[in-house]
């Protein structure tokens, strides 16, 4: 155990124990970095990297149902600083959103008294950051202000909405789960409710088709796919095929626009919303374990399952374009017939039992390497993903998933094979992404290496057992063990186990299964051992087997205390141990007491057949101690007299030693013969009081009180100082005043006084009594009340035990599974986070002061500081108070090894740097700027220095695109490819001439026109289309680029436009090679993501430029208000110079000064006047709000750099120096 420096003052704190059944899908991990989750009431964080607990909300009067950590995409600085923001719901329907730094809510949220079905945090980042959109049971979905608690507008749907997931592609989309299918809303907006009532479709459940009974083997669960066409119908199925509906969880692939997941028991499937068709399943085979729960990731087209025997598996989609195989072997001949995720990673089971199920899974959403499985039994498991480089050799023995490569690139940028790079920091930094084309020749070259990923358990977090518990505090601290002393709490449980806490820190200490049946009673005999009794259920005839034993808590060793004694006689009902510590009386059921020697383990007395029946007992805090060491020290004394007289010779320091092995002696005599008097008094059954007097090994009798009238069967007694109190079974408090001879009694009408103790402490009267509903903390000085707790009144659990911790605070044990340390007012509370000692410092910004989170981040950006690389802040002029910069010290030093070393690594770049700290920091929005930028500014240095006949620049882009998941941002030949292969996919699922139709038209705007030709012909005569079709097929095929027919064309095109038959007319424009103006058409009727993505596809980067920058000043406008948007856009045109201008208007100062530092190092500005004045204004505007920072090297250094608009801060900066140095 670690010595801890002496900290009386305990913090209020919570342990707690297994979860409730409405917990199950309470849990989130936020990009904050923190997991957060139900335990009946209370609401836990955790740091997934040391696994500690760091907050415990309590606020909640009902199991919670939903927690969600506020999302962190928008642009943080001082106004706007790095803060944690919790909302978490219950079964009442109460929405609490937190603050968790401080432990407070900042606003209650109430609508129906029904469980909240889902919430989210609006992730847009342009928008209002505080806005939480909510599913109140059973039809409604609330938009409310989670700063304010207000309503912005509630809106109301036909069916049962069980939960929702918002397109995260674009913000005005979100789709609902109900009862009977899926709603597609359209036209969400924060502002106003959606006007219409969605979009609704209906799934048939893949149960009801006839094939699914005979998903055999893997081929022929091919087959079988191709049966069940149609899972998504417009119309409402007919009553024998629908079951119920068991879609467990519908959500949006973040990782490509358009697609869904529906998770069902046994099977995935992945729709392509396009034309709403199953592209893909993922079916478990019969033997397999069914899903629970699965988390699409965006970095990788990956899926994190969760299966119902605690597993957690890793899915990453196969790409169609690797080499599967050796090339001799027959190639498939249709490749892409189904999107195939293969299984690439899986972690242990648990053993899953009645009261142990797996609950709920969360997923880092930083760094998506990471998944953590809350348990029932309140335990959390951190699984982490790491990657391993496998032989080459390995791969021809595999299996049929194709192999998985490592990226080119890490943190955004290629890097050589001998750069230090950490490939566990993400998802995307372990496996290559799909654009990754892997060619024979590159392997060659070895680009690419392969990986295999596996699941590692690094952190485990594990909750208190099942209740009724027994709790003891360890012996009070005094001023004579003020050395040795700490806080220890003994809890005994029902499968006979000893739980030891340390209550500084709030740890398990150790766990000692002593006993083999329910602890019912532990009573400490020093600070390091105890004395703990158990009780077996009884026979038929009403008798058990004690077991009482002594445990010595350092080594752990435990005697049977009553030796061979125990079995069958009756229970025993409590065990006292003197004031002293010296002896000890055990109370039985239908059985004299018996009193022991606690030193030596042996019976001193016990009592006679008719001695009266015990119902409490409490040891006298008065005993003759002093009066005996008076007595011995005239013995020593003695002793001294006659060796001294015997030999006058001897020299003082060998007197010294003799005195010392006299001590020794008188010692052992003490613990052998003399024993100080020490006395206690009992209620018999009739309610007399006696007073018996325990000497040595003589027990004797010395005086009787009868009983009060007025009190009914004594049940406890507490004794302290001159005042006693005796509880009864009707609830009456008696405080005796033995100086002063008088006696009085309290009713509290609150039924069977179970237990009272005083505090600890000299002096201190304070009383707590503990009743079947509840405790109340009474002065006996005063004889009045403290502070009450009521079950069912002021909390909503029952107590089960209680006692004292430190003479200011008290420990109850309840049956909600937890042990609370409360203060006087037994208000329970929650704590700062920064007042508690955490064990292991854990990485979390968010817990800084805003000023010293923002000054952090520029210390880690702009490394070196004085020509040297370092983590130690203190070097640094940062004139803040010592506390802080010793915070700031501890969160650097609180980084892993691996990130230490790329933060010092010289070769580590700037946009690295950048994307690693917005890593650290969890920014969504950083996170997002800086990959595209990196991936920009680098694409554009590779050209520069390509001669055009380099062709190897070239190949290293085809090779390394930027992932799909940023969709209309990535480079357009990529974008194009993937749209291709899309359709590829589209036209092969076809079931219905709906999907023919939208094929064809996709085709159409692809320009693939031989193709579309074919689908168009295959309608049938039957078809009401049939001879438009087969017109529209001749026209295709047909079109000349003769200039009347052109003319002809264009003219229908605009009048059908006009007409309102908009898609129609964009498509006979791109027909005649006129895309360009189909995407002014589509701009102008607010088509804008049709009208980017058509330019993507089908127009010449100059003029698909074009487009988008229309597309960026729409973004821009205020009633869009998209900028953020509009920036990432502009980077992926390579327009950097309008995008440090635009961060500079937006305010995003710190951002703009990276950027336009990364841009020189890139040479991606021209430079002139305006670009040099543009960028002297943004280092001015950095370095002033590095000021307001206090982090002056910082406003030094770019101020120095921002010529003519920094002179005067310049001198600003440096006066208060001189003034220092002239005093």
């Amino acid at each position: 155990m670690q010595r801890f420096t002496v900290n009386i003052k305990l913090p209020a704190r919570t342990l707690t124990g297994a979860l409730s059944a409405p917990n199950r899908g309470a849990a989130d991990w936020g990009w904050q970095g923190l997991i957060a989750y139900g335990c009946h009431s209370l609401v836990l964080v955790i740091d997934a990297n040391t696994a500690q607990t760091l907050q415990v909300l309590e606020r909640h009067k009902a199991s919670v149902v939903k927690v969600k950590w506020a999302k962190e995409n928008y642009h943080h600085n001082i106004g706007s600083p790095y803060s944690l923001r919790l909302a978490s719901a219950d079964v009442t329907g109460k929405i609490i959103v937190w603050d968790v730094a401080t432990g407070t809510a900042r606003c209650e949220i109430q609508e129906h008294t029904k469980p909240i079905q889902d919430m989210q945090w609006l992730w847009n980042q342009d928008a209002s950051r505080d806005l939480l959109l909510a599913v109140h049971p059973p039809n409604y979905i609330v938009l409310w202000n989670a700063d304010t608690g207000t309503k912005l507008w509630k809106k109301s749907y036909a069916e049962n909405i069980l939960s929702f997931s918002f397109d995260p592609f674009d913000p005005s989309h979100l789709a609902l789960l109900t009862s009977e299918g899926i709603v597609f809303i359209s036209d969400f907006s924060p502002s106003k409710a959606p006007a219409s009532s969605g979009k609704k479709v209906y799934i048939s459940s893949p149960h009801s088709s006839p094939s699914h009974n005979k998903l055999a083997a893997a081929t022929g669960a091919k087959k079988a796919l191709d049966k069940v066409k149609i899972l998504i119908s417009n119309e409402k199925p007919s009553a024998e095929s629908v079951t119920l509906n068991d879609c467990l969880q519908l959500s949006y692939l973040p990782s490509k626009r358009n697609y869904m997941l529906l998770l069902y028991p046994r099977e995935i499937l992945i729709l392509d919303l396009e034309v709403n068709q199953t592209v893909g399943v993922i079916a478990i085979e019969r033997t397999g374990v069914p899903f629970l729960q699965v988390i699409p990731c965006f970095q990788r087209d990956g899926l994190f399952c969760l299966h119902e025997n605690g597993c957690i598996t890793l899915r990453v989609r196969r790409s169609n374009c690797s080499i599967t195989g050796t090339p001799n072997e027959e190639p498939d001949p249709d490749p892409a017939q189904e999107l195939i995720y293969d299984l690439r990673s899986q972690c242990d089971a648990i053993r899953v039992t009645k009261t142990v199920r797996p609950f709920s899974m969360v997923c880092c959403p930083v760094n998506e390497n990471s998944a953590a499985l809350i348990v029932s039994d309140g335990r959390v498991m951190i699984w982490e993903l790491k990657s391993s480089v496998s032989g080459r050799n390995v791969r021809n023995s595999s299996s049929s998933a194709s192999p998985l490569y490592s990226p080119v690139s890490f943190c955004g940028i290629p890097v050589g094979a001998f750069q230090n790079k950490l490939p566990d920091l993400s998802l995307d930094n372990m496996i290559a992404g799909q654009g990754t084309v892997a060619g024979e020749e590159q392997l060659k070259n070895s680009f690419l290496q392969e990986v295999h990923l596996k699941f590692l358990l690094t952190g485990l977090l594990s909750g208190l057992p099942l209740p009724p518990f027994a709790i003891r505090m360890c012996p009070p601290l005094t001023t004579k063990n003020i050395k040795e002393y700490e806080p220890i709490l003994a809890v005994g449980t029902s499968n006979g186990s000893v739980l030891v806490f340390h209550l500084t820190s709030g740890l398990l200490h150790k766990e000692l299964s002593i006993h083999s049946c329910e602890v019912k009673g532990i009573e400490w005999i020093s600070l390091t051992g105890f004395i703990s009794f158990a009780t077996s259920t009884p026979n038929n005839l009403g008798l058990v087997r004690n077991e009482l034993q002594l445990v010595d808590l350092p080594t752990g060793r435990s005697i049977a205390f009553r030796g061979e004694r125990g079995n069958d006689e009756p229970a025993i009902e409590m065990i006292k141990v003197s004031h002293l510590k010296q002896y000890l009386a055990v109370v039985f059921k239908d059985k004299p007491l018996e009193i022991w020697d606690v030193r030596t383990c042996t019976l001193l007395r016990e009592m006679s057949k008719n001695f009266p029946t015990v119902t409490a007992l409490e040891w006298s805090p008065s005993h003759n101690l002093k009066s005996l060491r008076k007595k011995q020290l005239a013995a020593r004394e003695a002793m001294a007299r006659q060796t001294v007289a015997s030999d006058a010779e001897v020299s003082s320091v060998e007197s010294s030693v003799i005195s010392l092995l006299q001590e020794a002696e008188s010692k052992s005599e003490l613990s052998q013969n003399i024993s100080a008097r020490e006395h206690f008094v009992f209620t018999g059954a009739d309610g007399q009081v006696y007073h018996l007097t325990v000497e040595g090994n003589t027990v004797k009798d010395s005086a009787r009180i009868p009983p009060d009238g007025s009190m009914g069967s004594i049940t406890c007694i507490a004794w302290k100082g001159d005042i006693l109190v005796l509880g009864d079974v009707d609830g009456n408090l008696n405080f005796w005043d033995l100086k002063a001879r008088v006696s009085r009694g309290i009713p509290t009408h609150r039924s069977w006084v179970k237990k009272i103790r005083f505090a600890p402490g000299k002096g201190n009267q304070k009383l707590l009594a503990m009743y079947s509903d509840g405790a109340e903390i009474w002065d006996s000085k005063e004889v009045q009340m403290v502070s009450s707790l009521r079950s069912g009144r002021n909390v909503n659990f029952r107590i089960l035990d209680v006692d004292w911790c430190t003479s200011d605070k008290v420990v109850l044990a309840s049956d909600d599974g937890c042990i609370r340390v409360l203060d006087l007012s037994m208000k329970p509370s929650c704590f700062r986070m920064d007042e508690q000692d955490l064990i292991e410092p854990a990485w979390c910004p968010y817990l800084l002061v805003p000023r010293a989170s923002l000054a952090l981040k520029a210390f880690l950006l702009h490394q070196p500081w004085n020509e040297k690389y370092s983590l130690d802040i203190i070097n640094i002029d940062y004139p803040e108070n010592e506390n802080i910069k010793n915070l700031l010290q501890e969160q650097l030093n609180s980084l892993s090894n691996d990130i230490k070393k790329l933060l010092l690594d010289p070769d580590f770049t700037l946009l690295q740097r950048c994307l690693l700290v917005a890593r650290l920091y969890g920014d969504e929005s950083e996170l997002h700027f800086w990959t595209i930028a990196a991936h920009y500014l680098h694409s554009l240095s590779q050209e520069k220095s390509a001669k055009p006949a380099d062709a190897a620049a070239l190949q290293e882009q085809l090779v390394n695109p930027l992932d799909i998941c940023y969709d209309i941002l990535c480079e357009n030949h990529y974008f194009q490819k993937f749209q291709l292969e899309r359709v590829n996919l589209q036209e092969v699922k076809r079931s219905t001439y709906d999907h023919t139709r939208k094929c064809a038209d996709q085709l159409l705007l692809l320009g693939q026109t031989d193709r579309a030709v074919q689908l168009l012909l295959e309608t049938s005569s039957e078809n009401v289309h049939y001879y438009c079709d087969s017109l529209k097929a001749c026209l295709v095929t047909t079109v000349t680029s003769s200039g009347p027919s052109q003319s002809t064309i264009k003219l229908v095109a605009t009048n059908m436009i006009a007409n309102g038959k908009l898609a129609e007319g964009v498509q006979l424009l791109c027909l005649i090679d006129k895309a360009a103006d189909a995407c002014r058409y589509l701009q102008t009727y607010g088509e804008w993501n049709r009208a980017a993505w058509l330019a993507k596809v089908r127009l010449n980067s100059e003029e698909c430029a074009d487009v988008l920058k229309r597309w960026v000043d729409h973004l821009c406008s205020p009633q869009v208000n998209q900028k953020s948007k509009a920036i990432l856009v502009l980077l992926s045109l390579g327009c950097f110079t309008k995008v440090a201008e635009m961060l500079h208007s937006m305010r995003y100062f710190d951002r703009a000064a990276l950027f336009v530092e990364a841009c020189l190092k890139y040479g991606a500005f021209e430079v002139n006047d305006d670009t040099n004045k543009l960028i002297h204004a943004i280092y001015a505007d950095y370095a002033r709000s590095l000021k307001l920072l206090g982090f002056k090297q910082g406003a030094l250094r770019f101020a120095s750099k921002a010529g003519e608009s920094g002179k005067e801060l310049l001198i600003e900066l440096k006066q208060p120096k001189e003034e220092v140095t002239q005093e």
